[in-house]
């Protein structure tokens, strides 16, 4: 692939996703755009830079956006942050919420479905000190392709082999075939949207809890400092923020701040408290 071909395909997904690759990311380019040519009846990666430039907007673009921004994901993915949800972040805002029994939470960037379902199972399994709560799941993704499979629920074997333990994919999910299928309880339990982390999450609500996990690191730090900030004005001043383990909020932004001993989970900062403390 030639500098100029890469530097339009680069900056194309840099302002329509917020994707920031580096030269010596060519070879994603070249490995995930190759099928994207292919179904457009393409022959290679600068016939389809050809056809963005010459078609602004088409469902080409539309493709090549997708396949560059759809990551890999798995159920239980790194284990600790779950167990903070269930061990300290659960109890601490069930306690806070008691008179309005409500509870948000959203997935962003939740890929193929794997991080809200485990929250919902981590939900039916708390089901005994939830009766009678409201607790909405919303999960979103900038795809519409992995969002229809998220929806579906619809997993191969190593995709349930990664991170499930068994006990839970016998009691939440049903064999079809050679897939499981998750159950249409917790399939209910989610709300899906499409939602592009670049523009402002204020039409998704406020949020008690908000998972933003390894996201950021594909973005620039200018892009990182916007997008923490405004998912900040969608949450109370006690609500929780979790970020991946090779992302952090130092340096970034001051809406949120490290919580001692939790790796990857952050408490929102109030401006106002902050200024009142100042003063």
């Amino acid at each position: 692939m030639n500098k100029s071909d890469f530097d339009f395909l680069a900056t194309l997904l840099r302002n329509r996703s917020g994707l920031v690759l580096s030269d010596e990311k060519a070879y994603l380019l070249e490995s995930r755009l190759g099928p994207v040519a292919r179904k457009h009846g393409l022959t290679s990666v600068e016939d389809v830079a050809s056809q963005l430039r010459a078609r602004p907007g088409s469902p080409l673009e539309l493709d090549v956006v997708e396949a560059m921004t759809t990551n890999e994901s798995f159920f239980f993915r790194d284990t600790r942050p779950f167990d903070q949800f269930k061990d300290i972040v659960l109890p601490q805002l069930l306690d806070a919420r008691r008179s309005s029994r409500s509870l948000r939470i959203w997935s962003a960037a939740c890929s193929s479905g794997q991080e809200p379902y485990t929250l919902a199972m981590i939900l039916k399994e708390q089901a005994a000190k939830l009766a009678g709560w409201r607790v909405e799941i919303v999960a979103t993704d900038l795809s519409t392709v992995i969002l229809d499979k998220a929806k579906e629920g619809i997993y191969s074997q190593f995709e349930v082999q990664r991170g499930l333990p068994i006990n839970l994919l016998m009691k939440y999910f049903t064999q079809v075939g050679d897939r499981w299928q998750i159950t249409q309880d917790l399939r209910g339990m989610i709300d899906y949207r499409m939602f592009n982390l670049l523009e402002s999450p204020a039409s998704l609500g406020r949020f008690d809890i908000v998972f933003l996990r390894n996201v950021l690191i594909y973005f620039d730090q200018p892009t990182k400092t916007q997008v923490l900030e405004r998912v900040a004005k969608q949450m109370p001043s006690d609500g929780y923020l979790y970020l991946g383990g090779a992302e952090t909020v130092l340096g970034i932004t001051d809406r949120f701040q490290v919580l001692p001993g939790q790796r990857g989970l952050y408490g929102v900062v109030d401006p106002a408290a902050k200024v009142a403390a100042a003063g």
